[in-house]
């Protein structure tokens, strides 16, 4: 038998052009600690930065849990000063995954639980199974989200969501989710991984600056005005005209052919 604390919290793999990350401490149900948080750092800048790469799942390991929270035993004993830069550094991890040029799809199999959660929503899309439970449960320990899940829920859900869900503390299944708009789309456990990977390999059959365009313009938008929003959109679509994507995609569909991206 394999001792799971040999095995690196984190495991890649790749199929064709799709990055899959996986947090690998089944045992934990995937609890982030501050290595797990590193290597997830250092998997997601290693995506990014491999040209191969153009679209990442993230998951977790085993039949229970995508994340269910950070690890307890390990914030237990955290001074003040501590416990802060421990969530400045899930922040950061965080924010590099929701700033990825890349699309990120986050393929929720179990329980996405306070900071499995936040995991989750800084994620470009969620795809969960119908199994699937999630929430922000630290009311319960004496906490709050550290890892940005007040903000990332507030502008997922809603004022009214946020508060229901930190405030009471609640797990809710996938169907409410869904319909707080938390995650995109609910499917059975089953065929999680198969629905899943068809919108991975879509995304990365898709023009890579196009979608990296479209990435920005959504993060950039949801932190500014609607007119600069706009002013900034509108630049970014005229850049796309210096692309051979865009004359390829817009040959192709003259053409009536699929189109072949090249991400130049």
């Amino acid at each position: 038998m394999s001792d799971p604390a040999a095995s690196p919290p984190v495991t890649v793999a790749d199929r064709d052009a799709v990055r899959v990350i996986t947090v690998n401490r089944p045992d934990k149900l995937n609890a982030l600690n501050a290595a797990t948080l590193d290597a997830l750092d250092a998997a997601f800048a290693a995506a990014i930065a491999d040209d191969a790469v153009r679209a990442i799942v993230l998951t977790g390991a085993g039949p229970k849990a995508f994340v269910a929270g950070a690890d307890i035993a390990e914030m237990n004993t955290l001074t003040p000063v501590q416990g802060r830069d421990f969530a400045l550094r899930g922040q950061r991890m965080m924010r590099r995954v929701e700033r990825s040029p890349k699309p990120v799809v986050a393929m929720v199999n179990g329980f996405a639980l306070g900071g499995g959660l936040e995991l989750a929503m800084c994620c470009h899309l969620r795809i969960a199974a119908d199994t699937a439970r999630v929430g922000q449960p630290e009311i319960n320990l004496g906490l709050i989200p550290g890892f940005g899940g007040t903000q990332r829920l507030l502008r997922l859900a809603g004022r009214a969501a946020t508060l229901e869900l930190c405030l009471l503390g609640t797990p809710i299944d996938a169907a409410r989710a869904r319909e707080l708009g938390i995650v995109n789309r609910v499917v059975p456990a089953g065929e999680l991984e198969a629905q899943t990977m068809a919108i991975a390999q879509q995304l990365a059959a898709s023009a890579p600056l196009a979608l990296r365009g479209t990435l920005d313009c959504v993060n950039h938008g949801g932190e500014c005005g609607i007119e600069e929003g706009l002013e900034y959109e509108a630049a970014q679509f005229g850049l796309m005209f210096s692309t051979r994507d865009m004359r390829e995609g817009t040959t192709a569909f003259l053409e009536r052919r699929k189109p072949s991206f090249s991400g130049t």
